[in-house]
């Protein structure tokens, strides 16, 4: 079941010659994670497999979305209101903590871990001289499937009614999301070298940090105006966008350009330069108007929406690495977007079977997207003789 052959002879031959190559400029990185993580890395022993830490702080992140989904599946936890008891009265007298405070204590604490987790796996193989393009594969690919789930857990701060953003709003939040990882990723395809956003480290405090106050606080706290009409909601809304369009994708192609311009890269033509962004749009272009034009969504299940592009992009995000580590031609088209396409169709046509069409589309893409991660972890591992989540006694 879990032996196709998803990797080429091509692939694999181009990840026994890859080299990780990566600049990391931030300064929270660099004078505050870095030195913290050394020393946290230490605490580790020897025998535990980097990609055991990797699992275990994607693990921690899934398990934030579960406890989330218990309490607040709708969404509308951070908005029920709590009325005065008289029978036939109506009037507002508070608001009600659906969502326990204690647990936003351990939501915080979980993300801070997975984020220590997802920054010391590296450093683990390196102390166990067992680095390799699987770890950094297996690492790159967690964090394509992680970048979805953290706002989404977020937003039950907010919830979607009062002082919040509606869901179509929430919707492009998490796509911009999304094409900022990418934009990494397909940075590094032309320039062969991974440049490390700023944006990672703030946006793990920050997260982390509004967990942690949302404990002391309560949603409660944010239910209220900023300054004229504006909430702590579409504050957090405008701050995705500015940090997203406006300076991760300049100077994305500013790197591009200077790979180009110094002959650095790899030197593609434009046409195969451009060729992994398809991949992307016509993923998010046919989810954008299916939502637009159907008569559920997103209102039906926000949660079931945001896994099914979550997972649609984290498909298509893996696949892309694979090709920029291997050194091997993008795919310019996920075939799950034929799929998606026929379910957007039926469901825009045919809206009685809309619910069936988008509840069948999530489950075949949930189950695609993990077939395709196992086969290809199992592949790599049998062709560099080599164990996921154990370390094999050395030979010497």
């Amino acid at each position: 079941m879990f032996n196709y052959k998803y990797l080429s002879r091509e692939h694999l031959e181009g990840f026994d010659n890859y080299k990780y190559m990566a600049i990391d400029t931030s300064p929270l990185s660099v004078y505050v994670m870095h030195p913290f993580w050394n020393k946290v890395v230490e605490l580790v022993p020897k025998w535990v497999a980097p990609n055991v830490l990797t699992f275990g702080g994607f693990l921690l992140i899934i398990l934030n979305f579960l406890f989330l989904s218990y309490y607040d599946y709708d969404y509308y936890a951070a908005s029920t209101p709590v009325y005065n008891g008289t029978i036939g009265e109506a009037s507002l007298n508070g608001h009600e903590e659906v969502i326990p405070q204690s647990l936003w204590y351990a939501i915080g604490v979980f993300l801070f871990l997975a984020y220590t987790l997802d920054g010391i796996d590296g450093k683990q193989a390196r102390r166990t001289q067992t680095s390799g393009p699987l770890g950094e594969l297996f690492d790159h690919g967690l964090d394509s499937y992680t970048v979805f789930f953290i706002p989404a857990c977020l937003y039950s701060i907010f919830g979607r009614a009062d002082y919040s953003i509606p869901p179509i709003r929430i919707y492009y939040v998490m796509w911009n999301l999304l094409l900022n990882f990418y934009i990494s990723h397909w940075e590094k395809y032309n320039t062969g070298v991974l440049f490390l956003p700023w944006g990672y480290d703030f946006s793990m405090w920050a997260s982390t940090a509004f967990f942690l106050w949302t404990g002391v606080k309560g949603t409660s706290f944010y239910k209220k105006y900023l300054f004229s009409g504006y909430t702590v909601a579409n504050v957090f809304e405008v701050l995705i966008y500015a940090t997203g369009v406006c300076t991760n994708l300049p100077v994305a192609l500013y790197n591009i350009y200077q790979s180009y311009k110094l002959r650095t890269g790899k030197m593609r033509t434009a046409t195969e330069a451009l060729r992994p962004l398809w991949s992307f749009l016509t993923v998010f272009v046919v989810c954008s108007i299916w939502v637009h034009k159907s008569s559920h969504l997103p209102d039906y299940d926000l949660r079931a929406l945001f896994l099914l592009y979550g997972t649609l992009f984290s498909n298509v995000a893996c696949r892309l690495i694979v090709s920029q580590m291997s050194n091997q031609r993008c795919d310019a088209v996920n075939w799950l977007l034929w799929p998606l396409t026929l379910s957007a169709t039926v469901s825009l046509l045919l809206p009685h079977y809309e619910v069936a069409a988008f509840y069948g589309m999530t489950l075949l893409t949930i189950a695609a997207h993990i077939h395709y991660g196992t086969c290809v972890v199992r592949q790599m591992c049998a062709h560099f003789r080599i164990s996921c989540f154990y370390i094999k006694q050395r030979s010497d």
